[in-house]
């Protein structure tokens, strides 16, 4: 397998892997989304809620705000030396306590450990009106995007490398102008794609070329990844691979016993 980066800027990351099957690039896509643990808010206790929001809705909304964490400091709590009940290897607890008016945001959440805290203190839970208050307190641990949504790690899609294949084109320029993202360029009179990050392989040049084709090159894949979590994306990318080594190894092992 060949990977090569072509964009690494915050939370996304772009990267070419050529020497593959799609088989394998679906399960590193799925892997990335749905079986990296992330921390999220599990449970909420909410003593005092006058808001124009149910308890419901606001627990709702603070189990979704993606949080910030040290994958290498915390235990799944089935798996902790405390045996689940609960201590700081496996979870962590926030409490919040604001009165209106005004908007309650991610960032009036107070944070048992200092390391974690949500991505962005500004993602709205409730807006407070005057004499309106809320109290809670609230417990993160580390799931997986398999059991609920708010664990997932990422948005990662992938697509076949274009090329495109120039027999004949008597009017080059039509086929440029007829790119609706504007990724085909021309080297002296032949067209071809100066982009291939951006091209989604519409094939509308060839509506307008008849010895014109852009095909998916066998093997070579783009990824894009953007984290939805606290976790980077590169981590992701890399865990993912990890995962799914121990998945094969553990297919093996089992085969071996049949």
């Amino acid at each position: 397998m060949k990977i090569q980066i072509l964009n690494k800027k915050g939370d996304k990351i772009s990267f070419i892997a050529e020497g593959i099957t799609p088989a394998l690039a679906n399960a590193l896509r799925r892997i990335m989304i749905s079986e990296i643990p992330t921390m999220a808010i599990q449970w909420v206790d909410i003593r005092e809620n006058s808001s124009i929001l149910f308890d419901e809705t606001v627990a709702h909304r603070m189990g979704l705000i993606p949080i910030k964490f040290d994958p290498d400091k915390f235990n799944f709590a089935e798996d902790c030396k405390c045996g689940g009940k609960g201590c700081p290897l496996c979870q962590v607890a926030f409490s919040l306590e604001k009165a209106g008016s005004g908007v309650v945001y991610s960032g009036d959440m107070v944070s048992s450990n200092k390391a974690v805290k949500p991505t962005d203190p500004n993602f709205p839970i409730v807006k407070l009106l005057e004499n309106h208050s809320v109290k809670m307190d609230a417990v993160a641990r580390l799931g997986l995007g398999v059991q609920h949504a708010k664990h997932q790690a990422a948005i990662a899609s992938y697509q076949y490398y274009p090329e495109m294949k120039v027999n004949s084109c008597s009017d080059p320029r039509k086929v440029v102008a007829s790119c609706p993202k504007g990724v085909i360029a021309l080297k002296g009179k032949t067209p071809y794609i100066k982009d291939p990050k951006n091209c989604d392989l519409c094939r509308s040049c060839e509506e307008v070329c008849d010895g014109l084709k852009v095909v998916g090159v066998p093997g070579k894949f783009i990824f894009n990844v953007e984290s939805v979590s606290g976790l980077e994306p590169a981590y992701i990318v890399g865990r993912a691979a990890d995962i799914l080594a121990e998945k094969a190894e553990k297919f093996k092992k089992k085969i071996a016993k049949i």
